[in-house]
């Protein structure tokens, strides 16, 4: 069984929405929920807590019929989930074009909550810090960055370029500056080792046509592809010109694909019985396929 770390519950239940309930584009009885969430090993209260504190956020919406109540995505929920995904299942480059893309920005001293998410954020589509106030990026972003920006407010502060050749710098030297891929690759190979075992228990079963339980599959499902969803927050995903040799991030998104195919058919089972809808059709188990629609924790 994967292990089941000290989870904020709000984590869980983005996790949660992004895998099971966005790409079904429904609502999601509350009862339901709080089930799903008591199997991972949240209570009822830290469910209904939590849920409402979302909700004044403004991720999740609710929704009543008679004594029942419901709870969807916000647009800026819907957005942020939507984002995720792509990070998550984005198939590395190939063929750089030796293009770097650059942010600049420059924030007063009193916007530092403001400048933290904004390095936060960026980081997350990618960018490292190259110099204070300077990230780069080696994949064209763009559209993304833009709207980052008017969800932030930050426009005013920030300058960005696409297709630049920084001078000065090999481009190792801009990796080694901007990420540890070092220690990225030592998390995958931990990743590797922790669940390989596993991965090579399913496949025995399912060539005897064992399958897991409903509520097992579902589990397993969920917490291997919440750890794996540290990752985006860590790897920018670099092109194959600029991974050292013996790269294993591409080895764990294979396992992490392989293991949730094998787990997909209970986990539906469970959520269909949980949350009362049929799963969508069609779902590719494939790394990179647009409707593995997972959430990764957002920073």
């Amino acid at each position: 069984m994967p292990p089941r770390p000290t989870v904020r519950t709000q984590f869980l239940i983005f996790h949660l929405f992004g895998d099971y309930v966005l790409p079904r584009d429904r609502r999601a009885w509350t009862s339901g929920l709080i089930d799903l969430l008591r199997v991972l090993g949240v209570s009822e209260r830290a469910a209904r807590s939590t849920l409402s504190r979302m909700k004044r956020k403004g991720w999740l919406e609710s929704t009543k019929d008679g004594r029942r109540s419901a709870y969807n995505l916000t647009p800026r929920g819907r957005a942020l989930l939507e984002e995720g995904s792509r990070r998550l299942f984005d198939p590395r480059p190939k063929g750089w074009d030796g293009h770097w893309h650059v942010v600049i920005y420059s924030l007063p001293q009193e916007q530092r909550s403001l400048r933290r998410e904004l390095r936060t954020r960026l980081s997350w589509l990618g960018y490292g810090m190259l110099l204070p106030g300077i990230m780069v990026s080696a994949t064209a972003r763009s559209a993304q960055v833009r709207a980052l920006l008017r969800e932030l407010g930050a426009e005013p502060y920030v300058y960005f370029f696409t297709g630049s050749h920084l001078e000065r710098l090999g481009d190792r030297e801009i990796v080694a500056r901007c990420w540890d891929l070092e220690e990225i690759n030592r998390r995958y190979g931990q990743f590797i080792q922790r669940h390989r075992g596993d991965l090579e228990a399913m496949r025995r079963s399912h060539r005897r046509g064992d399958g897991l339980q409903a509520e097992s599959g579902f589990v397993y499902r969920f917490w291997v592809t919440y750890e794996y969803s540290s990752f985006p927050r860590l790897d920018p995903n670099l092109p194959d010109e600029l991974i050292p040799t013996g790269w294993l991030g591409d080895e764990a998104a294979e396992l992490l694909a392989e293991y949730r195919a094998l787990t997909r058919a209970p986990a539906e089972d469970f959520i269909e019985s949980t949350l009362g809808f049929r799963p969508p059709q069609p779902e590719l188990e494939e790394v990179g396929a647009p409707a593995e629609a997972t959430f990764v924790s957002w920073p």
